[in-house]
């Protein structure tokens, strides 16, 4: 039985994966302007540099079975050679990951009924070995239409999560959690002519009345039973003289008693956790679900809208997928710069992955059915189902 790392580097499994990288990529040049292979040594080309890392990252090698596989392959290298390399190729792997973003195409704006260009937006974390907190962010903006991701930036652990890291356009929905609602944030995104479904706590933001007016959120939806939908308009304080406002909608859902008590539950947890003492409106805004949007009534209804946020969980089967396929999260060291070559190269794999995947998508009867149907229509008939 061969070995599937037997095949010689141009071997035609290689050759298919290179045709995956966006014809306008030139290897060569490339490696150069990145400076990513100025010693050719034992590394001679492009393609034996970007199979060493691939074969590191996705592969799950360690240096010493990375530096094994390549002296079987003509690549004599000591595992201190290895890191240097990956080390090098850091941000070349970056480069690539940008290119095969690059060349995907934006997806339709809205426009005579065409609905929506959904556009999933979350971060996860990653952590280096030894590590107890977050070492890395993974932001992604995920197109839901087209089924696979449309942005990422890679941050350290203090770059927080925000909407103005991604480029949305006018006719892009962006879905977002908590953790993105920022007066600021949205109102650059309105400002940018996108729109936006948000989930918010009940003190995120500083809600006022639709006058600019004093508002007290808990009390307005107190009286709502369980499964209730209420929608108010309001708007947002983007500075503290509160001379300019932000109009918004805000959509509230009041959670089921067993699901409301276990997200009382669960906020008790986290501040027991972070040995703090619950808020008293902590645990009461546990029992509803408070999304902003700047969607009017006449473009989505309340329960649209929350039908539409719930889409937002495919990003999360997404970070998944990374980590649970890819095991993106397992990273080898905490060198910063081999750190970033592992993320990027498992990065790219996935993007490869998923254009294999938008073949499959594209062919019959996926594509026959998927063409009919406008992306917001695409979007509430799971729902419904």
């Amino acid at each position: 039985m061969s070995h599937p790392f037997d095949a010689q580097p141009f071997d035609v499994r290689w050759s298919k994966l290179l045709t995956g990288l966006p014809a306008s990529v030139d290897l060569e040049a490339s490696v150069r302007s990145c400076g990513a292979l100025k010693r050719r040594r034992s590394v001679r080309d492009a393609q034996s540099l970007l199979r060493l890392v691939m074969c590191n990252a996705v592969g799950h090698l360690s240096l010493r079975g990375t530096a094994a596989w390549a002296t079987m392959h003509g690549m004599a290298l000591s595992n201190p050679s290895v890191l240097q390399r990956l080390k090098r190729a850091a941000g070349w792997m970056g480069y690539l990951v940008a290119a095969v973003l690059a060349q995907r195409i934006p997806a339709r704006a809205r426009g005579g009924g065409a609905g929506f260009c959904l556009r999933l937006i979350d971060a996860t974390t990653l952590s280096a070995p030894g590590s107890h907190g977050t070492d890395w962010r993974l932001h992604v903006a995920f197109d839901l239409g087209q089924a696979r991701i449309s942005e990422v930036e890679l941050t350290d652990v203090r770059g927080s999560e925000s909407l103005s890291r991604f480029d949305l356009k006018p006719g892009q929905l962006a879905l977002a959690d908590r953790g993105n609602a920022k007066a600021l944030d949205l109102a650059r995104v309105d400002d940018k002519g996108a729109d936006y479904i948000v989930r918010s706590g009940w003190n995120a933001t500083r809600l006022r009345s639709a006058a600019g007016d004093d508002f007290d959120l808990l009390a307005a939806v107190r009286d709502m039973t369980e499964h209730a939908v209420r929608e108010l308009q309001l708007s947002i304080a983007l500075d503290r003289a509160e001379k300019h406002r932000l109009p918004v909608r805000l959509v509230v859902l009041r959670k089921s008693e067993a699901d409301a008590a276990e997200s009382v539950r669960r906020a008790r947890h986290a501040s027991l956790r972070h040995a703090k003492t619950p808020k008293r409106e902590t645990l009461e805004a546990a029992k509803y679900v408070f999304l902003l949007t700047s969607l009017a009534p006449d473009e989505a209804s309340a329960e649209e809208v929350l039908a539409l946020y719930r889409l937002r969980w495919q990003i999360e089967l997404l970070f998944k997928r990374l980590k649970s396929l890819l095991r993106i999260d397992e990273l080898p060291n905490k060198d910063p710069a081999a750190a970033r070559c592992w993320i990027y190269a498992n990065l790219l794999a996935a993007l490869l992955v998923e254009d294999q995947a938008r073949l499959l998508l594209d062919s019959p009867p996926s594509a026959s059915r998927f063409a009919r149907r406008p992306p917001l229509a695409v979007a509430r008939t799971p729902l419904a189902a």
